[in-house]
C-alpha cells in the first residue's frame, strides 16, 4: 500500500520527528493509496459523498501521522486504518444526522501500549472481522466507531445490559479465536 520501502520510511519518521516537514510530506502522500483503499470498501452510491468521505480520510490521515510514534516500533498502517476509519464513519454519521456531533479524537486513539507486537493488531482486526450480527455491530461501534454502550444501545434499540453482553460474548469469542482463553 505504502510507495517508500522500510528503510526509507524509518528515515522519513525520523526526520520528521526531527521537525522537517518535506518528510511528513512525503510519509502522507505515501500512506494516501490507504485513504482511497478505506473509502473504497464502504458502499456509497452518491459520488459527492465519496468524495467527502476521501476527505475526511485525509485528515485523519495527517492527524495519524502527526500522532503517530514509531518509536513504539507498531505498524503505521495499523493505527491509521482505525483513525481513518472511524473519522469516515463518524462523518457518514453526521451527514445522516444520526450523530449531531463528532466523535471526539480521543475515542478514536489506539492504545497501543504493552509488550505485543504490530501484527497482533493486524490478528485482533481479522478475528474481529469474523463476527456476525449484533456482535460485529456492537464490536464494530464501541472500539472502531468510538460509541458508547448507552449511544449504541439508542440506537439499536437495544437494552444497555444487553450491549453490554454482546460486547462480552464477542470478546470471549475473539480471544478463542486468538489463543488467549486462559490469558
Amino acid at each position: 500500500m505504502k510507495a517508500v520501502n522500510p528503510e526509507r520510511e524509518r528515515e522519513l519518521w525520523r526526520l520528521f520527528a526531527d521537525g522537517d516537514m518535506s518528510a511528513r510530506e512525503e510519509l502522507i502522500v505515501s500512506y494516501r493509496p490507504l485513504v482511497y483503499w478505506i473509502a473504497g470498501r464502504i458502499r456509497v452510491n452518491d459520488t459527492e459523498l465519496k468524495q467527502d468521505m476521501i476527505q475526511e480520510g485525509m485528515l485523519a490521515l495527517i492527524r495519524a501521522a502527526d500522532s503517530f510514534d514509531p518509536e513504539r516500533g507498531y505498524k503505521f498502517t495499523t493505527y491509521a486504518y482505525h483513525k481513518i476509519h472511524g473519522q469516515i464513519i463518524n462523518m457518514l454519521e453526521r451527514s445522516e444526522k444520526r450523530a449531531p456531533v463528532p466523535v471526539p479524537d480521543e475515542y478514536l486513539e489506539c492504545d497501543y501500549d504493552g509488550e505485543s507486537s504490530g501484527d497482533d493488531w493486524i490478528d485482533a482486526e481479522n478475528a474481529i472481522s469474523r463476527l456476525e450480527g449484533k456482535e460485529a455491530e456492537v464490536v464494530s461501534a464501541l472500539f472502531f466507531d468510538g460509541l458508547t454502550p448507552k449511544d449504541i444501545a439508542r440506537s439499536k434499540k437495544l437494552d444497555v445490559s444487553h450491549v453490554y453482553r454482546l460486547r462480552r460474548s464477542a470478546i470471549t469469542r475473539i480471544r478463542g479465536w486468538l489463543g488467549l482463553e486462559g490469558v
